[in-house]
């Protein structure tokens, strides 16, 4: 019951993960950084993940590294 409220008061923590999924066409959400991604089995939200350095990748800082990155390899 507490865990409840407080996931309604201040969000999910996404603290349990299934295991890391990699999409086979075309791709779009979560999945569109890395090729991989993970759900959350709290919530049931999908976050990207690197299946490279096994990580989930949660924050926004994350994410705009991975995406320049990928530009860079498009641009090259």
């Amino acid at each position: 019951m507490l865990t409840k409220l407080f996931e309604v008061i201040f969000g999910c923590s996404h603290g349990h993960y299934g295991f890391p999924r990699k999409t086979r066409s075309g791709c779009s959400g979560a999945c569109f950084l890395t090729g991989t991604y993970v759900v959350c089995l709290d919530c049931g939200k999908e976050l990207a993940y690197d299946w490279n350095e096994m990580k989930v990748i949660d924050s926004p800082s994350q994410e705009r590294h991975y995406l320049r990155s990928a530009v860079s390899k498009q641009v090259a």
